[in-house]
Formats: C-alpha cells, sequence, structure tokens
C-alpha cells in the first residue's frame, strides 16, 4: 500500500535523524541531506528542482536542505503530511556550534547565508533564521492544522503523537533516540577499545 508521503522540515540538530529512524521502523521509504557535494552557486539554483526530483522517489525525506522549500513541497505534492521537530532555541544553537563549530560548509550558507558559513562566529544570524523558518511553518500551515505536526523529542513527544498523526499503528515503549550526545560517547568509546585492543598508545580523552 502506497504511503501518503511525509516531509520532515525541522532544522537538522532537532531530532531529525530520530524521526528518519522512526519513519523508516513504519515501513517509510526516507532520504536524508542532498547537495554535499554540489558547489554553493549551483546548489542555490537548483536545489528546488533537485530535491522535487528526488521527492518522488520516496516516502519522506529528511534534514537539509529539505526544510527551506517547504512550500515547493506542499505545492508539488498535494495531501502530504509535514513533521517540525522543534528543540528549544538555545539548547539548539548549542547542539549544531557543538557539532559544525567554525567550520564552513555551503549547506550552511545556503541556510544561514554566504557570510554565515558556521554557526561559531554566527550565533545571532543561526538563531535569527533557525526561530524565523520555525515561525513561518506554523504560520503556513495555520489553517491546515491537520497537515502539520509538531514534534518537540525532548519535551516527551513521541510514539503516540506520530503515530495518531500519521494513522499508523506504531510501537510501544520510548520513542527513537538517534545519534545523541550519549550514543556518539558511547561510539567514541568503542572505538577507543578496539584501538587498545590493536595495541595503539591511546590516551584517555581529557587526560
Amino acid at each position: 500500500m502506497k504511503k501518503t508521503k511525509v516531509f520532515c522540515i525541522g532544522f537538522q540538530k532537532t531530532g531529525t535523524s530520530s524521526m528518519r529512524d522512526a519513519l523508516q521502523q513504519l515501513g517509510y521509504r526516507v532520504v536524508g541531506v542532498f547537495g554535499r557535494d554540489t558547489p554553493l552557486d549551483d546548489l542555490r539554483a537548483g536545489f528546488v528542482e533537485t530535491g522535487l526530483a528526488i521527492a518522488r522517489d520516496y516516502d519522506a525525506v529528511e534534514d537539509m536542505p529539505w526544510p527551506l522549500m517547504f512550500r515547493e513541497l506542499d505545492a508539488a505534492f498535494p495531501g502530504s503530511r509535514f513533521i517540525l521537530t522543534l528543540r528549544e532555541t538555545d539548547k539548539w544553537y548549542k547542539s549544531i556550534a557543538g557539532h559544525f563549530g567554525d567550520n564552513p560548509y555551503h549547506i550552511q550558507q545556503l541556510t544561514y547565508g554566504d557570510d554565515a558559513p558556521a554557526p561559531v562566529g554566527h550565533e545571532a544570524r543561526y538563531r535569527e533564521v533557525y526561530d524565523a523558518h520555525n515561525k513561518d511553518v506554523i504560520e503556513y500551515f495555520r489553517d491546515r492544522p491537520g497537515d502539520l505536526l509538531v514534534m518537540e523529542l525532548e519535551r516527551g513527544d513521541g510514539w503516540q503523537k506520530l503515530g495518531q498523526f500519521l494513522g499508523e499503528a506504531v510501537p510501544e515503549g520510548s520513542f527513537v533516540q538517534t545519534n545523541s550526545s550519549r550514543q556518539r560517547k558511547t561510539l567514541v568509546q568503542r572505538v577507543l577499545r578496539r584501538l587498545r585492543r590493536m595495541g595503539l598508545p591511546i590516551r584517555e580523552m581529557g587526560g
């Protein structure tokens, strides 16, 4: 049975990886970020057209730059559902700054402006764009509440809320928590243990 398309249009570091894994558990074919290897000028000129073509072949999308084209996705795929993942702005900025630091990234330029290629050093711009996007999405769907689900995973939103919105049977228990800071620390510890077993002189982090 063909799935209704679901477009996750929350910015990165708001729980997009968890939403991806949750939707995959429910049988959705999900595609993530695109444009990593596309030069900025080409990406800016063609990301909407490229994204629409990609979206035709999947049930759901998440990550960047999908949120930037939510209006075009809505026009191209009538009857689709949209999910806006939210995170308190301070926590969101701390997370994205910790992940990208001051390393330039052209998809960030597409999102936040040519002069803001990394979160560190451009905090005000990142906060402004993030808050404006969330406000714009909520206003856009103001008269269509059945088409938009707002999910705040850190506040306990999970399977029940998602299942009711999609009309899907969902698992019991805790919601998916993917790519959390705890998981990343655990992954680092596993890698360090493996390197030690290989006989490499690895120091403790912070040591």
